[in-house]
């Protein structure tokens, strides 16, 4: 059995604030030793239920998060930016499942560091769909037909994973407080809980379907103003919507719109607040 691990970073279990996932920021390296030991739990669990190839795609900020020299030695890892897919680089139709370890709920829903991509992004919607990063990457999954086993992150990301994939497993390894505060499970309990929920999610992994994409999806992405709409719409095919922060792109399948997203979010990333 091969399968592929996303791993974000605001989900991780300790993790209450930027301090965690900022690489200039003073709980960084810390960060990065949680985050490389909940990768370990799981890979560690699906090696003694039939994994067979490990890949995992580190997917925060710059992407170089993940400690190689402590990652499990059965495993292979994806490591820096500039990717083509991002958060799903590597993911096809070999894989027998993907795990999303780490993740947080979208823009502008409750939950320990919630965001989509980019904290300018208020909504993404893909058709009339209002999807997050674990929807966006969901989609691109189900368009290689492969399912997504499990989910881990706070109480809101597992809500929200539940909403979006029927018979997905969710590990919640901390109970969101505030926007930067959580009530969290200690490193040995959370590990504990991963190992537990990948064995269940392995076990049951013929009830969980893949995520069909639409064909031809309308993406849509609402900024927090209009300049950063502005930069996003420069991209060739994008369009604002009269009246509104919102842009539009008409994409010809999911991997063009998330391709798509990548390009519109980094452009808006070069607004200026002054």
């Amino acid at each position: 059995m091969k399968l592929y691990l996303s791993v974000d970073m605001e989900g991780i279990s300790g993790f209450a604030d930027h301090q965690f996932v900022d690489s200039s920021k003073r709980h960084y390296r810390r960060g990065q030793s949680l985050m490389t030991a909940e990768v370990n739990h799981v890979i560690e669990e699906a090696l003694q239920w039939g994994g067979k190839e490990m890949i995992v795609n580190d997917s925060h900020s710059k992407m170089n998060n993940i400690l190689i020299e402590e990652l499990h030695t059965e495993a292979k890892l994806i490591s820096g930016d500039v990717k083509l897919y991002s958060m799903v680089q590597g993911l096809n139709e070999d894989y027998n499942g993907a795990f999303f370890l780490g993740y947080h709920a979208r823009a502008s829903q409750k939950g320990v560091m919630s965001h989509t991509m980019i904290f300018g992004v208020r909504t993404v919607y893909i058709n009339d769909h209002e999807v997050g990063e674990m929807g966006f990457n969901a989609y691109v999954a189900g368009y290689y037909g492969v399912p997504i086993l499990m989910v881990s992150g706070d109480d809101e990301t597992a809500k929200e994973a539940e909403a979006l994939i029927p018979h997905v497993t969710t590990a919640i390894v901390k109970e969101q407080q505030s926007r930067s505060s959580a009530l969290c499970l200690t490193p040995q309990k959370a590990g504990e809980l991963l190992k537990q929920k990948t064995k269940e999610a392995l076990n049951k992994r013929n009830k969980v379907k893949p995520l069909t994409p639409p064909d031809r999806p309308i993406l849509r992405i609402e900024f927090a103003n209009y300049g950063q709409a502005e930069w996003a719409a420069l991209m060739p095919g994008a369009e604002i919507e009269e009246g509104t922060t919102t842009v539009r792109f008409q994409a010809s399948d999911i991997l063009e719109a998330y391709r798509a997203m990548l390009v519109m979010t980094e452009l808006a990333m070069r607004t200026a607040f002054c």
